[in-house]
């Protein structure tokens, strides 16, 4: 059986400080619901807490020291009837003895943001934090199963369109689920009684999925609007013509007035984002008038000219030519 120093990372001589903190650290890193579906780290998890039941306490510790009890606090000499096999009060005693020092290695530490110690050993070792009835019999522990968390990435399109996604749980089970056209960066979607199931026989948690929605290269999102910089030519800024907008649905023919200016943002109406039972967000298209690539002599030769003939100052208003 595995020396509990050796689980816990630490020497035989390590102060009691040392033990907490470095179960803290393992606790925190080797948590279920920052591991799901990983039933090696599970184990491993069990073991390191298992370990901190008894390093965690001084009177244990010593009697661990001492060689009176093993790893798992069994007593190593018999003492009646039944020595060496441990009973179900005594595994019940063991379980509420872990979530106490769970308890005190947290205490202090602000809110343990995977769920509390509760939550935790109750899942583990099958027991309330209520405590045991008449004749160290436990208490049926009639608590929901934990919520799973998980994270599911999507296109942007998809999140403004709506689409299936299939997600896989950490039970192995896979489920179709639908993303709702419009669903928003960091938005949760709640897969009733897909969670954790109950210790106590209780209903099962709820798998929470988070949805990240990826970044688009032309298009961003505020509210229901969705908004895009479109690039134009010169002549088409002074001569106005049909041009071809990119949208959700794909392509559109947009009307440009002659003597546009970069910078002027135009409204396609109804071309934003779909909701249910909403009115449908608006695209917005900001103009941005681009130069050839390339240097052109003609196009300078005619702004010459243009230049000599023409005056005026678009920056008048702040007061400068």
């Amino acid at each position: 059986m595995k020396d509990l120093y050796q689980i816990l990372g630490v020497k035989k001589g390590a102060s009691d400080a040392d033990i907490k903190s470095a179960y803290r650290k393992l606790a925190k890193k080797l948590h279920p619901d920052a591991n799901p579906g990983d039933e090696k780290i599970a184990e491993r998890f069990k073991e390191v807490s298992a370990a901190y039941a008894i390093l965690g306490d001084k009177k244990q510790r010593k009697r661990y020291d001492a060689g009176e009890i093993d790893a798992s606090g069994q007593e190593r000499r018999p003492f009646g009837a039944g020595a060496g096999a441990q009973t179900g009060s005594a595994r019940a005693r063991a379980g509420a003895e872990a979530y106490r020092r769970f308890e005190e290695a947290f205490a202090g530490a602000g809110s343990d943001p995977r769920g509390g110690a509760e939550d935790i050993f109750s899942d583990l070792f099958g027991f309330s934090k209520g405590g045991f009835g008449a004749g160290g019999k436990q208490k049926a522990a009639k608590k929901k199963g934990r919520d799973v968390p998980y994270t599911l990435n999507i296109s942007f399109l998809d999140a403004a369109r709506g689409a299936s996604k299939r997600v896989t749980l950490s039970t192995g089970k896979t489920l179709d689920i639908r993303i709702p056209s419009g669903v928003k960066d960091g938005q949760q979607i709640r897969l009733a009684g897909q969670g954790a199931p109950s210790p106590g026989g209780a209903a099962a948690g709820d798998a929470l999925v988070r949805v990240n929605v990826e970044r688009h290269p032309w298009f961003t999102r505020e509210g229901d609007d969705i908004h895009i910089e479109l690039p134009i030519t010169v002549d088409e800024a002074v001569l106005g013509g049909k041009i071809t907008v990119p949208t959700l649905d794909g392509q559109v023919t947009m009307s440009l007035p002659r003597g546009i200016s970069s910078g002027k943002k135009l409204r396609l109406s109804g071309k934003g984002i779909w909701r249910d039972k909403k009115r449908p967000g608006d695209q917005y298209v900001t103009l941005k008038v681009v130069l050839p690539a390339v240097r052109d002599r003609e196009l300078e030769d005619a702004m010459t000219k243009w230049r000599e003939t023409h005056k005026y100052s678009p920056r008048a208003k702040f007061g400068v030519d």
